[in-house]
This record gives C-alpha cells, sequence and structure tokens, in this order.
C-alpha cells in the first residue's frame, strides 16, 4: 500500500509540473554600464506572486500556471515596465530586460527593497526623494572625472573646497573643526594630531561606492557638525567577478629636477610605507646619518585589485566583496618663505624646497550575511597604511635670514626631514531587522584603530658662511636636532534606531508618520607622545650643507658636542559622547512632507599633559556640555519635478584634543602651533531654504540660501605678542555667515535614443561672513574679520562626453576655484602700540585648478584612462600686509609661495 500511494503522488507531481512552467531572466541596468540591477521588483500582474533579482541580476518565478500573464518590472527610481508573456506548460521561458532610470517615474515605483546604488542618476532620484537636504557623488562620476580619493571628490559639491595650504575640507567656508566625518554612519578618527577629520586621501576610490555631505542637521546624528557631515559608504557586493588595475605617471616638477630628487635619512628604515625602527631615538645621533639621501625612481604608481563572490554558508547567503591597492607618488616644490614679527622682518628664504614621496596600502573587507528576507548583517573591515616622506630646505642659495641669529643672522639655511607614517583600522558591523511589517530595527557598532608616528624628525639649523665654510647656527640653544612622535588612538561607537511607521495608508501602501528613537554612544582615546633629542654644536664648521653627519662623530661628542635629551611631552585626552534621540518623518498628504525631532547629547573631554613649554609643564582640563538639540526639515513638492526645503537646527563645535593640549609644534618652515586649554565649545543656529528642479533624469538646477549664527567662533589666530606662535582660540563672541548655492547637472546633446552624450555640471556659492574679535585680536582699529578658513566664492564645474557606444569613449575636464581666505587671523603686539606694533592676518590666495580625464573601452573587459591633474599648476600663496616702521605704508606681501605641478597618469583596468 505505501508503495502505490508513493507511485500514484510522483504520477500526480509529475502531471502536475507538466501543466506548469516558469520564467527567468537577468535584470540590468542602462544607466550603470548594463551592470547587474540587484532587488528590482517582478511582479505577476494582478496576482501576489513576485520575487525580487539578486545581487547578479537573475530572477526566478517557478510553478506558473501555463497561460497569459503581465510581467511587472520596477525598481526604485527606473521606468516600471509592463511586459506581456505567454508561459508554456513544461517549458521555461527566458526573459532579460535592461532598465531604464526615470525620475518622472519615481511616484508609480513600489518598494519592497532597496539597495545603494553608485550611479549618479539613482543618486540623484534618492536626494530628491529625501525629506532632509542631501548631496552626493558616486562611483560612476567619480571615475568619469578621474578622481582618486574622497578628499577630491568632496570638492565636486556645491560649496565644497578644499585648502591647498592645510589639505583641509572646508563647507560652506567652514573648516576641519566644523566638520565630521563618518563611514557607513559611523564616526572615523582622525590620522593628524593637527586635524579634528581624517584625511580623506586615505579613502582611494576602489572602495567608495558614495560619497555624500549632509549640509543641514538631524537629531539621529552627533550634534558636533556645524558645517555638515562627509558619511563615505564603502563598496559591497554587487556582481561576481573581479578586476586589476595599473596605472604609472609623473608630477611635471619632478620631471625637472634630472636625478636630484632627494629623501629622507628615515626612509632606510621604510619598506613600502612600512617603517621599522632599528636604533633608539638617542643612538641615533651618532648611527645614522643626517644627510638626506637620493632617490633614482621618482615616477608614479599604483596597483589595485578588487572582486567579490557570492557562497552559500548553512543555508545563508553570504556576499564578499575584497579589494586591495598600493600606489607611490612624487612631489617637488619651490618657492619662498617669509615671516614677520610685529612688521618687523622675521626670516626670508627665497629659495624653498620640498621633496615628497608619498606611499598608500590599502586592504578592504566586505561581508554582507542575509539571515533572511527580514534579517541582514554587514561587516566592514578597512586597514589602512599610508607614510609620507619630506625633506625640506630653505636658504641653500646662500641668501637666507633669520633675525637674531649667530653666528649672523644672513646666509640662514634650515633643513628638516621628516618620516610619517599612519596604520588605520575601521572594524564596522551593521544589522537590519524587520520585525514587523511597520518596525525596522536597525543598529551597527565600530572599532577604530589609529597609529600616526613620526619615528625620525632630523632638523639642522646653519649658517652658509662662504662657499667652503657652513658653520652651525643658533638663536638659543640645540638647534640640530632629532626628535620623534607617537599618536595612538583608540575609539569605540555605536548607534541603535528603532524605525516604527503608522496611520492609515496611502494609495501606495505607505504609513504617512514613522517615528525613529534610539541612541548614540562614542568613546574616543588618545596617547601622545614626543621626544626631543637636541645637539649643541655652537663653533662646529662642515665644508658644505650635505656634510652634516660629519660633525655628529663620538670623536666630537667628546671634544665640544653637547647631548641634551630633554623630558618627553605626553598628553592624554579622552572624549565621551552619549545621547538619546526622536525624530518623526511625516508626509502630509502629496505636498508636505518633512522630519523633526529633538536630541539630549551629552559630551565630557578630558586632557591631562605633560609638556615642557607649559608653566609647571603638568596641566588638566575637564570639560562637559549637556543640551538639548532640536531639528526641523521640510518638504513641499510643487510638482513631479518641482520641489522647495526648508532645514532649520541647532549644532555646536566642540574643541579638540590638539586645540586643548599646550603642546607646541613645530612645522618645516618654522611656524609654530599649540593648543589654549582655555578654549570652549561654539554653539551654532542653522537655516536652510532650498529649491530643486528635476528637468528628466540626471538632471538638476537648484538653489540654497543658507545662514548660520556662531557663539564663541573657534579661528587660528597669532598669539599677541612677538612670539609668532600660532594658537586656537575663541577670537570673538559671534560670528555670522549668510550664503547662496546654485547648482546645475544639465544634458547638453543627446543621442537619436535620447541618451545623453554631452553633459554640464556646475556649482557656485557665494557668501558673506564676519566674527566680532575680543581685544586680544584688535589692532589699528580694527574690530570685526573673516572667519579664517572662509572663501567667499567657491566655483566647481565640469562638462563631459560619453559616446553611447559599445566600446565607450569618456571624456571630462573638470575645473575648480576658491577665492581668497583667512590662513589666521592677526593680533596686536600690544594695546598701547596696537596700530602700528602687530601682526595682520595672513590670507591664503585664491587659484583656479584643471583636470581633465579621457577613458576608452579597447575591449568589452579592457580600458585605459589618461588623466591629467593641476594642468595650469597655479601659484599657491599667502600673503600679510607689513607696516613699513619709518613711512607709515603698508605693503601686501608674500609669505609663502609655491607650485604642485601638473600630474600626468596612464592607467589599465582589465574586468575578469
Amino acid at each position: 500500500m505505501k508503495k502505490l500511494i508513493l507511485v500514484l503522488t510522483l504520477l500526480i507531481t509529475a502531471f502536475s509540473f507538466a501543466q506548469t512552467g516558469s520564467i527567468v531572466g537577468k535584470l540590468t541596468d542602462k544607466e550603470y554600464n548594463n551592470e547587474p540591477l540587484a532587488f528590482a521588483n517582478v511582479i505577476i500582474k494582478g496576482t501576489t506572486t513576485g520575487t525580487t533579482s539578486d545581487f547578479d541580476g537573475s530572477y526566478a518565478l517557478n510553478n506558473l500556471e501555463a497561460k497569459d500573464y503581465i510581467l511587472i518590472v520596477s525598481f526604485v527610481g527606473y521606468q516600471t515596465q509592463e511586459i506581456p508573456v505567454t508561459v508554456v506548460a513544461g517549458q521555461e521561458l527566458k526573459l532579460d530586460v535592461v532598465m531604464s532610470a526615470s525620475a518622472a517615474s519615481l511616484d508609480e515605483v513600489v518598494i519592497t527593497t532597496t539597495t545603494r546604488r553608485a550611479s549618479e542618476t539613482a543618486l540623484l532620484l534618492e536626494q530628491k526623494k529625501a525629506v532632509v537636504i542631501k548631496e552626493s557623488i558616486g562611483a560612476e562620476r567619480l571615475s568619469k572625472i578621474g578622481v582618486s580619493d574622497a578628499a577630491v571628490a568632496t570638492t565636486k559639491i556645491a560649496g565644497v573646497s578644499k585648502s591647498e595650504g592645510s589639505g583641509d575640507i572646508y563647507i560652506r567656508g567652514l573648516g576641519d573643526r566644523y566638520l565630521s566625518t563618518t563611514m557607513n554612519g559611523l564616526p572615523i578618527p582622525s590620522d593628524d594630531v593637527n586635524n579634528k577629520n581624517i584625511n580623506l586621501n586615505l579613502f582611494s576610490t576602489n572602495i567608495i561606492e558614495n560619497v555624500g555631505i549632509s549640509k543641514t542637521y538631524s537629531t539621529s546624528s552627533y550634534a558636533d557638525q556645524t558645517s555638515g557631515n562627509v558619511d563615505i559608504t564603502s563598496k559591497g557586493y554587487s556582481k561576481k567577478g573581479a578586476s586589476v588595475s595599473l596605472s604609472s605617471g609623473y608630477n611635471t616638477n619632478v620631471l625637472g629636477l634630472d636625478g636630484g630628487f632627494k629623501r629622507s635619512v628615515a626612509t632606510e628604515d621604510a619598506t613600502l610605507g612600512f617603517h621599522k625602527k632599528e636604533y633608539a631615538l638617542v643612538d641615533l645621533i651618532t648611527r645614522q646619518s643626517w644627510d638626506p639621501l637620493k632617490q633614482k625612481s621618482t615616477g608614479n604608481y599604483g596597483v589595485s585589485l578588487s572582486g567579490g563572490q557570492k557562497f552559500e554558508v548553512f543555508g545563508k547567503e553570504l556576499k564578499v566583496f575584497v579589494a586591495g591597492s598600493h600606489s607611490k607618488s612624487s612631489e617637488y616644490q619651490e618657492g619662498l618663505f617669509r615671516s614677520y614679527r610685529s612688521n618687523i622682518l622675521d626670516n626670508e628664504f627665497t629659495d624653498t624646497e620640498s621633496f615628497t614621496t608619498k606611499t598608500n596600502t590599502t586592504g578592504y573587507v566586505n561581508l554582507g550575511l542575509k539571515l533572511n528576507d527580514d534579517h541582514r548583517l554587514k561587516i566592514s573591515s578597512l586597514s589602512v597604511n599610508t607614510s609620507n616622506d619630506n625633506v625640506y630646505e630653505q636658504g641653500r642659495n646662500g641668501e637666507g635670514y633669520v633675525f637674531d641669529q649667530d653666528p649672523q643672522e644672513d646666509g640662514a639655511f634650515v633643513r628638516d626631514q621628516n618620516f610619517k607614517q599612519t596604520i588605520l583600522l575601521v572594524n564596522q558591523i551593521e544589522g537590519s531587522h524587520q520585525i514587523k511589517e511597520n518596525n525596522k530595527l536597525t543598529w551597527a557598532a565600530g572599532y577604530n584603530y589609529v597609529l600616526a608616528q613620526e619615528p625620525n624628525r632630523v632638523r639642522n639649523e646653519a649658517n652658509i658662511l662662504d662657499e667652503n665654510t657652513v658653520q652651525y647656527a643658533h638663536v638659543g640653544d640645540f638647534q640640530q636636532r632629532k626628535s620623534s612622535q607617537k599618536i595612538e588612538d583608540t575609539e569605540y561607537n555605536a548607534y541603535i534606531n528603532d524605525a516604527i511607521s503608522f496611520g492609515t495608508l496611502d494609495e501606495d501602501d505607505n504609513h504617512p508618520f514613522k517615528l525613529n528613537f534610539g541612541a548614540n554612544f562614542r568613546q574616543k582615546d588618545r596617547v601622545f607622545s614626543s621626544l626631543f633629542i637636541g645637539v649643541r654644536a655652537r663653533g662646529f664648521q662642515v665644508p658644505s650643507v650635505d656634510q652634516f653627519s660629519e660633525t655628529f662623530t663620538t670623536e666630537n661628542f667628546e671634544n665640544g658636542l653637547v647631548l641634551r635629551e630633554r623630558e618627553a611631552d605626553r598628553y592624554d585626552a579622552d572624549l565621551n559622547a552619549m545621547a538619546g534621540y526622536a525624530n518623526l518623518d511625516f508626509h502630509l498628504g502629496q505636498k508636505l512632507s518633512g522630519n523633526g525631532g529633538v536630541r539630549f547629547e551629552r559630551d565630557e573631554i578630558n586632557v591631562l599633559w605633560d609638556v615642557a613649554n607649559y608653566v609647571g609643564r603638568v596641566g588638566s582640563i575637564k570639560k562637559e556640555y549637556s543640551k538639548l538639540y532640536p531639528s526641523l526639515n521640510l518638504k513641499y513638492t510643487l510638482n513631479d519635478k518641482h520641489s522647495v526645503r526648508f532645514a532649520s537646527s541647532l549644532t555646536q563645535t566642540l574643541p579638540e584634543f590638539k586645540e586643548l593640549a599646550p603642546f607646541e609644534y613645530v612645522s618645516p618652515t618654522g611656524r609654530v602651533t599649540r593648543g589654549d586649554p582655555d578654549l570652549e565649545k561654539s554653539d551654532v543656529f542653522n537655516v536652510d531654504f532650498k529649491y530643486e528642479f528635476f528637468p528628466s533624469k540626471g538632471q538638476l538646477i537648484s538653489a540654497t540660501a543658507f545662514y548660520k549664527d556662531i557663539k564663541n567662533p573657534i579661528n587660528l589666530a597669532q598669539t599677541r605678542g612677538s612670539s609668532g606662535i600660532f594658537e586656537y582660540a575663541n577670537t570673538g563672541d559671534n560670528a555670522n555667515i549668510f550664503g547662496f548655492e546654485f547648482e546645475t547637472r544639465i544634458e547638453l546633446l543627446k543621442n537619436e535614443d535620447e541618451e545623453s552624450l554631452l553633459d554640464f555640471n556646475t556649482n557656485i556659492t557665494k557668501m558673506w561672513f564676519n566674527q566680532d574679535l575680543l581685544e586680544d585680536f584688535q589692532y589699528k582699529g580694527i574690530t570685526e574679520s573673516d572667519l579664517q578658513g572662509a572663501s567667499d566664492l567657491i566655483l566647481n564645474s565640469s562638462l563631459s562626453y560619453n559616446s553611447k557606444t559599445e566600446k565607450e569613449f569618456n571624456a571630462t575636464l573638470t575645473g575648480n576655484y576658491s577665492s581668497d581666505k583667512v590662513f589666521a587671523l592677526g593680533s596686536p603686539e600690544d594695546f598701547s602700540n596696537s596700530a602700528v606694533l602687530y601682526n595682520d592676518e595672513i590670507i591664503e590666495k585664491g587659484f583656479f585648478t584643471l583636470d581633465f580625464v579621457v577613458s576608452k573601452m579597447l575591449t568589452e573587459k579592457l580600458q585605459i584612462k589618461l588623466v591629467g591633474r593641476n594642468l595650469l599648476n597655479p601659484d599657491i600663496q599667502q600673503t600679510q600686509l607689513v607696516r613699513n616702521i619709518n613711512t607709515g605704508v603698508e605693503t601686501d606681501e608674500v609669505v609663502l609661495s609655491y607650485k604642485k605641478g601638473a600630474q600626468l597618469n596612464l592607467s589599465l583596468k582589465y574586468d575578469f
């Protein structure tokens, strides 16, 4: 009987399958070189039968009754397609579909599952739909314009500029301390004691999916982001396969050196950017050279690998994406450097030279685990090792001048050699859980580690007496020195957010309200140490500035050289931030939507120091701040293509460790910067109005007006007196910024298929700003000033051509301009003579840069690309007004000048 039942069952099943068929196929993205389109919806019209495409774009509908159907294929921001099909019993119908983006169809798409995209069109559609004001640039556009890292990527967004003097990113005229940087929504630490934010150059584009900038605030984020937040979305698995890229190039300044490129002595202990110290610092005085080395290879090169694969692990789908890269580049700059103290020339060098070699080694792993349709996990791990080797010289021509220097003021010479290495580890885990149909829980946690060190910095100061005689110089003592510096940062951070949707469903089955509530946690610890070994070499002479090593011998230390090991400078610091928030997303009808909420955040900063330049050496401070931070974002949709937005919030700017600790850092030129323990945070009121117009897919015209009111603004300023030290300070009681942004992305030329061949993108930002000045920063009757680092005019434009053929040809010309900005505020020497004795503000002059990128697909898988950066090679200058003591006439003096050189790069990329 059992056998009979089994046979009957098999016959019935076989008969049933004979009466059904299936539909299978692949969905591809026309907007992204016909790559697989993941998580698109495929539904049988009029039924609940459907599926979503996987990461390879594949889908399958099985066990369908043999008859006619209408298949609906949809994806957020893409044209919904209705395709008639006929299922034949016992057969498999193969149906591949190419999806095209369409802004007009946005409201027609039913979203069940979405994923972040890297195409420019998809990001624009995301921007259109978002409740808050957000702008992004994706991997597709980054590739077209030849961007190599996240730092350059940000400058392609409206209102963003990069300082060539400091390398800092400025959003709406506000610099490093006013920004925050995150990766996948979690904070990441700085790799430099001089910066709050990490150097975005560390993030190469082979691990970037997109870079987003939020210029307005919502309460789910940390309040310490006055001008905006830069969020780097790292890449995950998108398709099966691998790619390899090789590049080579040159800096035009380096080409003219004819074999005279230099590297520091510390590079003897470095391999591929990894430094291993062989001796203790005190032993390096006699056991290692003091003179720089010659570098034979000065070409730029790079290699990168990436690939993705899917696996099944214990019945669960695991997606893996890995990437790695290594690059090396060389730069040479020549120019001049001057400094004035109280309008009197302090030093002057008309022949500064800088030889820089940079390496960057990156490893990245992203794991995506799908537990089921409702529960997903993602793990990201990023490791970066970067090195920056610099040999800086000034005064080799014998015309250098240093005030009050022995044995003489003229013929001054300075050489500074420094090798910097940074090891960065970022580890993150993210979870997404659909608890109920209307309840979604998301969370993430991160562990970050940074080790930044200067293992063997070498500095010499001397006087060139004649062509055969160089004598060691001194203003104080121990001007010949070697030093080391180490920064170790450890950070734990996390967030959790629960989103509950409620209210009567609209015609698209969406809830009109979504309540978000959650919490953030961040604990950051820093250990800083700096060791100084100085040598007194008064009266000692050598034949030339390239023979310093002849002096520092054991015999000479027995006959007049004096060694001094200064007690190490140290500071320990920690930041503890805890916050809870609640905000409400709402859609009132088809026109009005928004987000409003409040955040309570408590921040505690502790710094303990032991430094030589502080009275008594030892000191400590504790800063505690607790406050409510509200935010409101409104969006009114005029029609399918037009909308207006409003945003208002309160934010803050916390002082950084290096702005609080009174450690003095000497730059290669001799500028000294230190922190101020009395520094207090800034409170900021923000308002934005924005109009957006989306003419068609991939096109945008927008205009924004914004205003910021800042209490206790923080600026880099020259300290009162004639010391010439730069210090971070609350320079006034109040500052404000008012500005306009205009952006457009339009199509200038289309082919017969209505595909864009020629695109023009431009954004313009114009700002007005001022701040009152406290008495310590008032001189010659000046009581107001511009903000440090703020350009009043920023222009970014690009013209892009795409052939839209099988073997694509791309060409993009990109230009950037930022106007003059204050590098550092000025100060008086004393109040009674402040009309005459003062250090005026230092201005970084505006300049224009031009980049060009050409790429061609030689075969279906092989691409060649030529990139030219900084083609105009403009002068980078800082100037300062200086008063002639005798005539009383002010002249505009150049205090720093150099050219970066143009970068030319040729690369090949092959996809497997």
